[in-house]
């Protein structure tokens, strides 16, 4: 329930539910697993039927599908260089599964596991390891001197150093934590102006309606907001990643 007896209740679309229950007596398949699983399907819809008509003048599937391609491979060649292509299906994969798994949170009865830090944290620590991966098959012990830039006095190095190291690792954690607050505070406001409506409309019946309009027109406003948010954060943590992947591949 959004309100009770004690209040607003606005954290409570966060919670874990059982979803399908144990999967093989081990692990339990939640309603973020559920929502995941369904992401993961609509995109491999999206890009197989979209694609099967390769149509000349393409249907709106197909329009859709080609301008998401094209999006992603041109954000890479422009972010990382040539290279890009290597890394272009990591970052369509990464970027595709964010942004449904954000779409699909504004539907009712739908799960928002973008807004659970577990998944965004799982998800920037995987970035973070793929770019170090690179980095090191890149240029091999040579990456380290990142943390050391050229021109700067040795003299330096004991500050420079431990400063550079925790500016690499602070990423994922900037990655991780973007992406689940703004998702998670956008869904709170959701639930707070329609736990407002509920509310005036029980305390003050037909007079209530009235004034529930407000916070009805708040929530429509909030949609659109919301959508937008939808995929800019999709879009702030792939071009991230191809940030990272340049300063792998270039050692900038």
């Amino acid at each position: 329930m959004a309100a009770n007896g004690s209040g607003i209740d606005a954290l409570g679309q966060f919670r874990l539910g059982h979803g399908l229950g144990e999967v093989g007596g081990a692990v339990n398949f939640t309603n973020s697993n559920e929502i995941m699983m369904l992401a993961g399907a609509l995109i491999l819809g999206l890009i197989y039927f979209g694609m099967k008509p390769r149509a000349m003048v393409p249907g709106r599937l197909q329009a859709v599908a080609e301008m998401l391609y094209d999006f992603i491979y041109t954000m890479c060649i422009e972010q990382i260089g040539e290279e890009g292509k290597r890394y272009f299906p990591f970052v369509f994969t990464l970027f595709s599964f964010i942004l449904f798994g954000n779409l699909l949170g504004l539907f009712p009865y739908f799960f928002t596991f973008t807004s659970h830090i577990a998944v965004t944290g799982a998800l920037a620590l995987l970035v973070i390891v793929l770019v170090t991966g690179v980095a090191l098959r890149a240029h091999g012990l040579h990456f380290f001197t990142y943390f050391f830039p050229a021109g700067v006095p040795k003299l330096l190095a004991p500050l420079i150093i431990p400063i550079e190291i925790l500016s690499y690792l602070s990423r994922p954690i900037s990655l991780s934590i973007r992406l689940f607050a703004n998702m998670t505070a956008g869904h709170v406001m959701f639930e707070v102006f329609a736990s407002f409506m509920i509310m005036l409309v029980g305390a003050l019946g037909a007079f209530g309606y009235v004034l529930a309009v407000g916070p009805l027109v708040i929530n429509i406003a909030l949609m659109g907001f919301e959508l937008l948010v939808a995929f800019l954060q999709a879009y702030v943590f792939a071009i991230l990643t191809c940030i990272y992947l340049h300063d792998a591949v270039h050692l900038h």
